[in-house]
């Protein structure tokens, strides 16, 4: 299907390709907001890949890309870059009846009571770290909250507990997430193509390691006599089937759970930076946060109101994209778009809308707190079919770190609000979210004490009615089996 030009889309900046670049990678935010400013909540930017994309800011335009049918919005042709890193079988790649039957059998193992087993995981992985702070030490929690959320997939989706393999999978994991988010590497597969040899070669030499350790944990896993009662992610995966009754096949397994470390660890981890970042600079916030940590309630509402509007206000993904493969009209009727056109639904520019957020750079996690967002004003998972099998799972691990971290130490914020940065995909706190430890507190709780050995299995695996990775089969035509009861980042 061949592109539109810049000439049969939506007015928007003139200057060149590499300007508009150079703005996009160093100060996406101001951007974006300037091109609203100018051109309204449709505009085209002259983007760095080198091919047009139309960036919609307006809610019903949202929708109109958000309810499209699968045939008709193509997220994986239009995620293509990411192919050298996640692979091609990767459901951020897939489309319509192939993404379908990927989603059917990964959103299982993301939900319900499978979903609730792994509370005990992020709360140990948190007390581990956060045990290790002492009162007076200066740091910078972006790398506290990614070691945190690394543990919490490497137990959780891998089902890899402490030892030489955790150690060894921790390194080479490491060492992939280096490479992706290293924005030099990211543009030299924005310029020179996901499929040229250098860029071909460095994935290779970075990834390889990491595959073959994949690789091995898979076929250990698939011959374990206990693998259908185990409440890790890869078990549950390993004993899902399609309607056909056929399993995933190894491929398909190497690249989602390279997605998943991708989109659970970074994401995840710079959205807790930037809660702790904002709520530090906050102290009434800070506080309200605070007591709900420590007041043993299994209910956080103003914590999970702050984490919603953490979210809105420093979104960490500033678009999505889709490609539509039949003409579509945006911007109340005035604009039509040909069949080909990449278009980008803009999480950052819909979350700072004055009509919808009043004052929308402030931080005010009470916003949240009357209920939901309403639909297709708040979309820092995606949305539709699209919508992130991961996004119940992100939003409780987030809730439970804040949980841990606040009732272990008093943090206080050094220096004023941080800016934004990118690092590669994601936009972080420039300084990493700098705090100073104020004093320790002794957590209320003995029973969330970590776990110092043997392997964990969350509380009442396997349940009694059915073992926690027995088939889990696709339904076909079950809308609610293609689409999350929880709430996060697009796939």
């Amino acid at each position: 299907m061949q592109a539109p030009t810049l000439l049969d889309l939506p007015p928007g900046p003139e200057q060149p390709r590499a300007a508009q670049a150079l703005q996009w990678i160093t100060r996406p935010r101001e951007f974006l907001l300037r091109q609203r400013e100018r051109f309204g909540d449709v505009f085209t930017i002259d983007f760095i890949d080198g091919e047009p994309l139309v960036v919609l800011a307006d809610p019903a335009d949202v929708r109109t890309v958000f309810t499209g049918g699968a045939a008709l919005m193509h997220a994986g042709e239009a995620n293509r870059l990411l192919e050298p890193i996640v692979g091609s079988r990767s459901i951020l790649l897939l489309d319509e009846g192939e993404h379908l039957r990927q989603r059917r059998l990964l959103l299982p193992a993301f939900h319900g009571e499978r979903l609730r087993g792994h509370v005990a995981i992020m709360r140990e992985a948190t007390a581990r770290e956060v045990d290790t702070w002492r009162a007076g030490e200066r740091l910078a929690v972006l790398g506290r909250m990614q070691a945190i959320t690394l543990e919490v997939i490497m137990r959780a989706v891998f089902g890899v507990e402490e030892g030489l393999e955790l150690e060894r999978l921790r390194d080479l994991v490491r060492r992939m997430l280096t490479l992706t988010t290293d924005w030099s590497q990211l543009l030299l597969t924005f310029l020179a193509g996901p499929g040229s040899p250098r860029v071909v070669a460095r994935r290779r030499a970075a990834l390889a390691p990491l595959d073959e350790e994949l690789g091995r944990i898979v076929a250990e896993r698939r011959a374990a006599p206990d693998v259908a009662v185990r409440g890790d992610v890869l078990s549950l995966l390993l004993c899902a089937r399609d309607d056909d009754g056929m399993p995933l096949g190894d491929g398909e397994l190497r690249d989602e759970l390279v997605t998943l470390l991708l989109a659970g660890h970074e994401t995840t981890a710079s959205t807790l930076a930037w809660c702790l970042e904002r709520l530090t600079r906050h102290p009434q916030a800070l506080a309200r946060v605070t007591a709900e940590a420590r007041s043993g309630a299994d209910e956080l509402p103003y914590a999970d109101a702050a984490i919603q509007e953490t979210l809105r206000l420093r979104s960490v993904l500033p678009i999505v994209v889709r490609r539509i493969t039949a003409p579509v009209v945006v911007g109340q009727g005035r604009f039509h778009l040909p069949a080909g056109t990449r278009v980008a639904p803009s999480i950052l520019l819909v979350h700072l809308r004055p009509d919808l957020y009043p004052e929308p750079l402030e931080f005010r996690p009470e916003r949240f707190l009357d209920g939901a967002p309403r639909t297709y004003t708040w979309i820092p998972f995606g949305g539709g079919l699209r919508r992130c099998v991961g996004a119940a799972f992100a939003q409780l691990e987030m809730r439970e770190v804040l949980r841990e971290t606040l009732a272990r130490v008093e943090l206080e914020p050094l220096g004023g609000d941080e800016r934004i940065t990118r690092r590669a995909l994601t936009l972080v706190p420039r300084r990493g979210a700098r705090v100073r430890v104020v004093r320790r507190v002794e957590p209320a709780e003995p029973s969330r004490r970590r776990r110092r050995s043997g392997r964990y299995r969350p509380p009442g695996w396997p349940p009694s009615s059915q073992s926690p990775s027995a088939p889990i089969r696709a339904r076909r035509g079950s809308s609610r089996s293609a689409s999350p009861t929880g709430s996060r980042r697009s796939s």
